[in-house]
């Protein structure tokens, strides 16, 4: 599978990408920069992409599924509860489409602020 890389500028993230409708177009749309937003333990960013809910998308995650969110449109990266969770569970806003898998530890984005300049690449 390919490979993409979360630049916080601070830190990166690498990832491999699944078999997917979503990760086919994130792909397409590679590079890409934004701006990082938060949300509890969460880090998302808008993206120019759109993609329809697959019918697996869901809203709970396990820290390190990389995820997009229709609605934003963004891609959401959970990493430990948010303010809707139940418990410890990773709940992000709605049903997303799982696309990624990170190679990495995403609690290191804990450190990543509201404004954080994020560029997304293929590696």
């Amino acid at each position: 599978m390919a490979k993409i890389r979360f630049d916080f500028g601070s830190l990166t993230l690498d990832a491999e990408l699944l078999d997917t409708p979503t990760a086919r177009a994130i792909a397409a749309a590679l590079p890409l920069r934004a701006a990082a937003r938060t949300w509890g333990e969460e880090v998302y960013f808008d993206v120019p992409v759109r993609v329809k809910r697959e019918v697996d998308a869901r809203a709970v995650v396990t820290p390190g599924e990389i995820a997009y969110w229709p609605e934003g449109p963004a891609i959401a990266i959970g990493f430990g509860r948010t303010p809707i969770s139940r418990g410890g569970e990773t709940r992000l806003a709605s049903p997303c489409n799982i696309f990624a898998r990170a190679l990495g530890d995403v609690k290191a984005l804990a450190a990543i602020g509201a404004g954080s300049a994020i560029k997304v690449e293929k590696v």
